[in-house]
């Protein structure tokens, strides 16, 4: 036994959780299955319901199964039950694509709630939040667990509702918002989100990782100018190399002298002239705006307005926006009408967000090659969950190809050759401009293809459903979070008049006899997890299918992370053949260094980027204290009595002790949030001044920063009050009440929330790190 026990640990993947303790669980509740078959639906909710006085994981297995065969028509495998049992033990279940990630976490979220947690599921978007909610509430039920879900158009009224359900399911975005909202409040009253309990995140490395350290923002309106649209018709009209360069990775752009040249000319000023830096800046942005953000890559334009893209996904971040200035300078770039704009009121990281919570687990498809940055910045350890079935997917080499201009003939070809054979092709593209290029490739090799991107993802499930239809070819820019499963022969529900030997079983063995889903990546990701998640999609539940990505020495990947292993034509280091096809090892050793060039790059900045957060989360830590005891207590009043006692005792004369209460507490709560807002832009100027400062002089940013940063946090409670008292001094009253406004407490006339692209094309920290990436250059294997 001792053996056995050494053998399996030494085939499970290092690092991760043993799983024999839930395999045990799930065995035992094997053999409750038909004492609880025989249970009325009354009575298994009510023995469900004994699960809240006394914990059996066992039981709870036993429920949630029949409970889930019943109300959905689906009886969870083993392997499902070991996905519930390793959330409910708060760690990270790594579950393949189809093998039923949302039911597990459904039951999951059921027994944490049935332990009196309060659970909040938290998805990419409002579709697959709604979605799951409505999907999984007949389970729910049955189990006596009420859940209810938040959507961007919920009202307060019905956030309050299905926060106070047991169970909520909502994108991580809105509980963010909720909270920043919730910061602002001016009456207890006014509070949406409880008290955290249990974070059950989806696509859990998407959304720890990838997007860990995207503020989340509320902004109050204010009167800030919009881009003057000259600017952008000034830098359009500079050329390449003579009035500008742009550095080896794209990632920055300055005017040369001759640039500078011909901008003075133009404006009729001396442009570093200390009294024209607004005009510098200007320039400079929408330079950045004109040379690094490119439409259908970076943003694409819909309905009037610029929609970013979110690069892990590859589709429009909803809600998402780059800092003001830049924001601006695309919109006049596209002359486009300005979208508002407004000064932070308050933001909080994805990061931060997700500490809040007591207890944190999650789900997703690929979390092993990120453990040690769920380790490191969450606790988490994974739970990597085998198939139901083995999978049998044929996972073929990378075919590397000189050029560029060779790949895309040899995708063409490729996808050719499959659809003949009746075998459905993915195609996993980088960007919308790529996903379109290819499109036309292959409508002039007289193709049918759909594709997919961030122009019609609103049409993604309908799209996805049908990918592994006979034949089909879709085209698809990333596919982590897609939420819908590619089951081969198409979508299982047959439309109106379709014969059924057209659809279901027959169709999923012919494709299955045509080697099922080919899934074909056009160059691989900066990430590994990326190329997993996309190769993932083929091979569902034991079925067959294959994978195989086409590179080349002129991909984005290698010019960026690895310019100097080929030359400015692509050829390698190795010689190519006639078609284009490289086969030197080495060659293809550059690509593989390229990308963990990149995501060593990625892990250094998120690690820079949580180190400045922190310290503003312990600055934000002590403001949130001090609010809550006004907002929830007398302490504003207890302030105003004994900072400003004898207009207190004048006031309370008049108006009456509760209205000066009242008066004091708005007051207040006013000037702690204004302060707030004042101390969050001197940080963000701070740091990108520090930046500027250290880069020139060899100094340690983050100590630079710290230096300055840490006093003004000691100042801000002070600053407050101070102002407070001020305030309630200048208060008049009657015996109507007291005139706030005689105070000057001028809140925002509309508030807004939104995401921050905080860096589009390399912040000062991701210049300040580019020297790591020539550490990583000279690792050789």
């Amino acid at each position: 036994m001792a053996l056995r026990e050494r053998l399996r640990r030494l085939v499970q993947k290092p690092g991760s959780v043993d799983l024999a303790p839930f395999r045990a669980l799930v065995e035992d509740a094997g053999t409750r299955e038909s004492r609880v078959r025989e249970l009325p639906d009354g009575e298994l909710t009510a023995a469900a319901s004994v699960l809240r006085e006394e914990e059996d994981l066992a039981e709870l297995c036993a429920l949630g199964r029949e409970a889930a065969r019943r109300t959905l028509g689906e009886r969870p495998f083993d392997v499902q039950l070991v996905g519930t049992l390793a959330l409910l033990s708060g760690h990270v279940a790594e579950m393949a694509t189809g093998e039923g990630k949302t039911l597990a976490g459904a039951l999951a979220a059921a027994g944490h709630a049935l332990r009196g947690r309060r659970v909040h599921v938290m998805s990419v978007n409002d579709y697959l939040a709604r979605r799951d909610a409505e999907w999984m509430e007949p389970l729910y039920a049955m189990l006596g667990v009420s859940v209810g879900w938040v959507g961007q158009s919920s009202t307060p009224a019905e956030r309050r509702a299905a926060y106070a359900a047991d169970v909520t399911y909502a994108p991580v975005s809105e509980v963010g918002f909720d909270l920043l909202r919730d910061r602002l409040a001016t009456g207890a009253a006014d509070l949406v989100l409880p008290e955290p309990s249990v974070a059950l995140v989806d696509e859990a490395d998407s959304v720890l990782v990838d997007e860990a350290m995207v503020p989340l923002v509320l902004a109050g309106a204010a009167d800030l100018d919009a881009a003057d649209p000259q600017y952008a018709d000034l830098v359009r009209r500079l050329r390449p190399g003579l009035h500008y360069a742009t550095d080896d990775e794209a990632r920055n752009v300055q005017l040369t002298s001759a640039g500078s040249r011909e901008v003075e000319r133009v404006l009729g000023l001396d442009l570093y002239a200390p009294e024209n830096l607004g005009a510098l800046t200007a320039v400079n942005v929408a330079l950045h705006a004109e040379v690094l953000l490119h439409r259908d890559v970076d943003y694409i334009v819909r309905d009037g307005a610029v929609k970013l893209i979110s690069e892990s996904r590859g589709r429009v971040a909803l809600l998402q926006r780059w800092p003001d200035g830049l924001q601006a300078a695309v919109e006049a770039k596209e002359a486009l009408a300005a979208s508002p704009s407004g000064e932070i009121l308050d933001s909080i990281t994805v990061q931060e967000l997700i500490g809040r919570y007591r207890v944190r687990c999650g789900m997703t498809g690929t979390a092993m090659a990120v453990a040690g940055q769920l380790t490191e910045f969450y606790a988490l350890r994974i739970a990597v969950v085998p198939p139901n079935r083995p999978c049998v997917r044929d996972d073929r080499p990378d075919r590397l190809y000189a050029t560029a201009a060779d790949k895309e003939v040899a995708i063409v070809e490729e996808i050719a050759a499959a659809h003949a054979a009746g075998r459905p092709v993915l195609v996993g593209t980088g960007d919308v401009a790529e996903s379109e290029r290819l499109a036309r490739r292959l409508a002039r090799a007289g193709l049918d293809r759909v594709v997919l991107n961030a122009k019609n993802d609103a049409e993604e499930a309908a799209i996805i459903a049908e990918a592994g239809a006979h034949g089909a070819i879709t085209v698809s820019t990333q596919m982590a979070g897609r939420g819908t499963d590619i089951r081969l022969g198409g979508s299982p529900s047959a439309p109106p008049g379709t014969a059924p030997a057209e659809t279901g079983g027959t169709d999923h063995d012919r494709v299955a006899q045509a080697g099922g889903l080919l899934v074909i990546g056009t160059g691989r990701y900066h990430s590994s997890r990326l190329d997993d998640q996309l190769r993932g999609r083929a091979g569902r539940q034991g079925d067959p299918g294959g994978s195989v990505f086409f590179t080349s020495l002129q991909d984005d990947l290698v010019t960026r992370y690895a310019p100097d292993e080929a030359d400015p034509e692509g050829r390698p280091r190795g010689s190519a053949g006639d078609e284009g096809l490289v086969t030197d090892k080495g060659a293809h050793w550059v690509v593989g260094h390229a990308q963990r060039v990149a995501e060593g790059v990625d892990l250094e900045l998120h690690r820079n980027t949580w180190r400045y957060n922190h310290l503003i989360g312990l600055q934000r830590r002590e403001l949130l204290a001090e609010r809550d005891a006004v907002l929830n207590g007398g302490a504003a009043d207890r302030a105003m009595a004994s900072g400003a006692a004898e207009r207190h005792a004048e006031l309370t004369k008049t108006a009456g002790a509760e209205a000066v209460a009242d008066a004091a507490r708005q007051i207040v709560l006013f000037q702690l949030d204004r302060c707030w807002a004042e101390h969050l832009a001197y940080l963000a100027d701070l740091r990108e001044g520090i930046h500027l400062r250290s880069l020139g002089r060899g100094l340690d940013p983050l100590i630079e920063f710290n230096r300055e940063a840490v006093p003004a946090g000691k100042r801000l409670l002070g600053d407050a009050r101070k102002r407070s008292v001020a305030s309630f001094e200048a208060l008049t009253a009657s015996e109507d009440g007291i005139d706030l406004d005689s105070a000057g407490l001028k809140r925002p006339s509309a508030t807004w929330t939104y995401l921050v692209h905080d860096n589009p094309f390399g912040s000062l920290d991701e210049r300040a790190l580019r020297g790591l990436i020539n550490v990583f250059k000279g690792r050789r294997r």
